[in-house]
């Protein structure tokens, strides 16, 4: 049953990431080669199997996101994360931040993939806060809510246009960094 969970997992993952949240339970049980009935033993409804699947990608959407841990400043981390946005934004299947982009199409604040979405969106904050607070910031708090809307709003650009954020993101975050006080030392 495990191998059945992992395939609808990793189907749904990438169907609700390329073709959003409305696909079909037949649809995603077909991309998983898995029935409708294995799917409902294993999760309750398809609104689980979204929840799940976001919880299965978040450690490897981290792990690209960020930086490793002894890796530079805390300004050269904080733009890290900005680079790579600004590198697969000009990929042909790059479709945005996979947490904001469910979070935007699932109007329900109650649902349970919401909740795995602002998770992930509250982790990565936290990851802006630190970096910011030993950075120097005078308001970290603030520095990094900042900073998530401007990854969010990079990466909500690069979808809306499909051709990149042409270093905007880096730009944004560094005149936010600037204005905090955080240097590269």
């Amino acid at each position: 049953m495990t191998d059945t969970r992992d395939r609808l997992l990793d189907a749904a993952a990438d169907l609700f990431y390329r073709e959003g949240v409305n696909v079909g339970v037949e649809a995603l049980t077909k991309a998983a080669g898995v029935s409708k009935r294995s799917m409902y033993q294993l999760f309750g409804s398809k609104e689980e199997v979204l929840a799940a699947s976001l919880e299965r990608i978040a450690p490897g959407y981290s792990a690209t996101l960020l930086p490793g841990n002894d890796e530079g400043t805390p300004r050269e981390r904080i733009l890290h994360v900005f680079r790579v946005v600004e590198e697969v934004a000009v990929e042909p299947d790059f479709y945005g931040c996979p947490f904001m982009a469910t979070s935007v199409e699932i109007k329900s604040a109650e649902h349970p993939a919401r909740a795995v979405a602002r998770h992930f969106k509250d982790e990565l904050t936290e990851f802006f806060r630190r970096e910011a607070a030993a950075g120097g910031a005078a308001d970290p708090a603030q520095l990094a809510q900042q900073l998530t809307m401007t990854f969010d709003g990079a990466s909500a650009w690069g979808v809306m246009h499909g051709d990149g954020v042409n270093g905007q993101a880096v730009r944004m975050a560094e005149v936010l960094l600037d204005a905090a006080g955080v240097t590269g030392t």
